[in-house]
């Protein structure tokens, strides 16, 4: 029974990847339905059972939501989201919708940009902290990994939201990656799930000292604090990722990723007739390692040391390293697509405040309270808070200047 759950599970998967690559403007253009519909063939014979989840129940309404009453009126032509449809394929003109249950999901995780005037406005005297996610959020999800750059436009983004507030990466990848992919030296970088962070340097509560050493930067003569919990388990992992290499070298398709703190076995490319064998070598290799476990990301294996530590944890240290621990009026704001940021969204849903958002553009149990349909919405949402946030440096030099 399992066996056939994490099936259905792949499978989804790789029809969630194929529609990725089919998107446009934001709409998931699908003429499934319409073509069956008139050749007279039935979705059922074709196999495309479409997937519906359960909307997650909130328990924690920290931020109020604009309800339709307050929206009546206002303009939404520029952030109103647009929901997949299917098109007619002669007049593109839309049919139906492509999922009812995509509808039930955006209400009750709303759009961060249709949100957005009411968020800030929540926000307006306090202190938001960013934390963003990379691949599925920064950048599109691709089949070869070491191809997900993201765009010359979404690190401009990114750069000119770091000016206005403090600002990290929180990524699965080893921190040297992702740095090397953001090249931006203006914000904080945690790789290998919040495993290896490198943060400004403050002193940390709970025995985190013995996890951290000081490097300095040449370029800029400053002092950051490099912090890696998992540290000891360094040469275990690279058995792991030598062994992991030498059992799934026959299997075509598959990448194994060294991520320093974390081993990721990629197979977006593998045959699904492959997998089970390849699960089942990924398994026999850490088996040999009982302080080690194995998790399911998108279209991806990882095996990690088994510690009390996940990007929750990160994101907590980050905002202590910043002086934000014990401050009622900062807002932490997390962007983020996978399995692995529901941390994250648990700690920000914890907190009382804050805003978690999930990259999905189907419907999916989330702790988020706020959604972004893919890595496009997100460059709109961070380019209208950097906006929001000069405008308001601006009025307030107005102001002080008498004007």
């Amino acid at each position: 029974m399992m066996k056939l759950i994490a099936h259905a599970r792949r499978s989804t998967q790789r029809v969630l990847m194929q529609q990725q690559h089919h998107q446009l403007d934001g709409r998931l253009i699908k003429n499934v339905r319409l073509v069956a519909r008139r050749n007279k063939i039935s979705l059922r014979s074709l196999g495309m059972g479409l997937q519906r989840s359960a909307s997650y129940k909130q328990r924690v309404q920290p931020i109020q939501r604009t309800t339709k009453a307050e929206n009546k009126g206002r303009d939404l032509s520029t952030n109103t989201r647009t929901p997949p449809f299917l098109s007619d394929p002669n007049t593109n003109d839309p049919v139906i919708s492509f999922d009812s249950s995509y509808n039930s999901w955006v209400a009750e995780h709303p759009s961060a940009l249709d949100s957005f005037d009411r968020m800030m406005k929540t926000a307006k005297g306090k202190r938001i902290v960013v934390f963003l996610d990379y691949d599925g959020t920064l950048s599109p999800i691709v089949d070869n990994p070491d191809r997900a750059l993201m765009s010359d436009e979404m690190r401009a983004a990114v750069r000119e939201v770091a000016k206005y507030f403090p600002t990290a990466i929180i990524s699965g990848r080893s921190r040297d990656k992702v740095t090397e992919f953001v090249k931006l030296s203006n914000v904080y970088y945690a790789g290998s799930h919040g495993m290896d962070i490198m943060a400004p340097p403050r002193p940390v509560k709970s025995g985190a000292g013995n996890h951290q050493t000081t490097a300095l930067h040449r370029k800029e003569s400053t002092h950051e604090v490099l912090f890696q919990p998992a540290k000891k388990f360094l040469p275990a992992i690279q058995e792991i990722f030598t062994m992991l290499e030498e059992k799934t070298e026959k299997i075509q398709g598959v990448r194994i990723e060294d991520n320093s703190f974390c081993v990721s076995v990629h197979f977006r490319q593998v045959r699904e007739e492959d997998y089970g064998i390849l699960e089942e070598k990924v398994k026999s290799v850490v088996e040999k390692y009982p302080e080690f476990h194995l998790t399911e990301g998108k279209m991806v294996l990882e095996v990690r040391p088994s510690i009390e530590w996940n990007k929750g944890h990160a994101l907590e240290y980050l905002l202590d390293t910043l002086g934000f621990s014990n401050s009622c009026d900062v807002l932490p704001l997390y962007i983020g697509d996978d399995r692995s940021d529901e941390d994250a969204f648990k700690v920000i849903r914890s907190r009382g405040q804050g805003y978690p958002i999930i990259v999905s553009s189907t419907p999916k149990d989330t702790n988020a309270l706020y959604s972004l349909q893919d890595p496009s919405e997100v460059l709109s949402f961070l380019l209208r808070l950097a906006r929001w946030k000069k405008a308001s440096f601006s009025s307030r030099t107005l102001h002080e200047y008498g004007f």
